[in-house]
């Protein structure tokens, strides 16, 4: 699953925005494997696994900052290649609003176009690896806090490494540059960023999992032509999802989380909440 850039608490919160599974309680092995799993539905750390073929996958969050007063709000479909589902194409459309800009309404932000690889593994395999690579579009308004002002570039590194059939762990490390970013005044300068993620999933239940997700993050804001800035952002956050599996291949999995500021982001909280609808399609759903 993919994620993203006040600037700095929602954009921030959007960078980061089993192969083994447990058997229920009561439940053999073989009526876990007829179940689907819960696995490419983080929050804000990126999983590496690809959708599988003909699977679709749907996913908006929404996350609400209370001392910023930040609030966003993201759209995310994932499509496997037809022929081979190492390839990974998505999008993601944002909507937000930047606290810092009290007298401007939320709006559009800049939009995702992602393209990612399976590299090593996947959903089935205790360790997976899939880079991605996003291009982003200047969107959103730059003179509202909800855009960066010019084309840009995201790449990010996930890995997912299965430690016990009750514990999932997932890793991200990426990095971003926009070459022509702008300010509110037109400024423009090169700008950089960069993200950190880190987290565990608990199998309390094959549809039930807990989660903690531990995301670090930077980037630079233009502050007058040529000169940017760094602002920074660092959050725990523990949460929650589950599963409402149907005979038709549809999954949903709901979620909620309760982000909490750390280190430079310290006295921030905050809430997210978290929707997914997975489902086959063409040929796959006829079957």
């Amino acid at each position: 699953m993919t994620r993203l850039p006040s600037l700095a608490t929602s954009w921030g919160l959007l960078w980061f925005l089993l192969h083994n599974g447990a058997p229920a309680f009561g439940q053999g092995q073989s009526a876990l494997k007829e179940e689907p799993k819960i696995q490419d539905n983080s929050f804000l750390v990126e999983e590496a696994y690809n959708q599988e073929r003909g699977v679709v996958q749907h996913i908006s969050t929404f996350s609400r900052m209370w001392n910023s007063k930040d609030w966003s709000y993201s759209f995310t479909q994932e499509w496997p290649a037809p022929r081979n589902w190492r390839h990974q194409l998505s999008y993601t459309v944002l909507a937000m609003h930047a606290g810092a800009y009290r007298d401007s309404a939320g709006g559009l932000g800049d939009t995702i176009f992602n393209y990612r690889y399976q590299v090593v593994g996947s959903g089935e395999s205790r360790v997976a690896f899939a880079p991605r690579l996003s291009v982003m579009l200047p969107t959103g308004d730059v003179g509202a806090g909800r855009g960066v002002g010019s084309v840009g570039v995201q790449t990010n590194l996930p890995v997912s490494i299965v430690l016990h059939r009750r514990i999932v762990t997932h890793w991200n490390a990426g990095g971003a540059f926009v070459p022509q970013a702008q300010n509110a005044d037109h400024f423009r300068a090169g700008s950089v960023g960069y993200n950190l993620g880190q987290s565990v999933i608990f199998v309390a239940h094959p549809r039930v999992h807990l989660m903690l997700e531990t995301c670090v993050g930077g980037f630079q804001s233009v502050a007058q032509s040529g000169q940017t800035t760094w602002s920074r952002s660092a959050y725990m956050s523990p949460g929650v999802r589950w599963a409402y599996n149907f005979k038709s291949g549809l999954q949903i999995v709901p979620g909620v989380a309760l982000p909490l500021g750390i280190g430079s982001s310290a006295g921030e909280q905050g809430v997210l909440l978290y929707l997914s609808f997975e489902h086959p399609f063409g040929a796959s759903a006829e079957r």
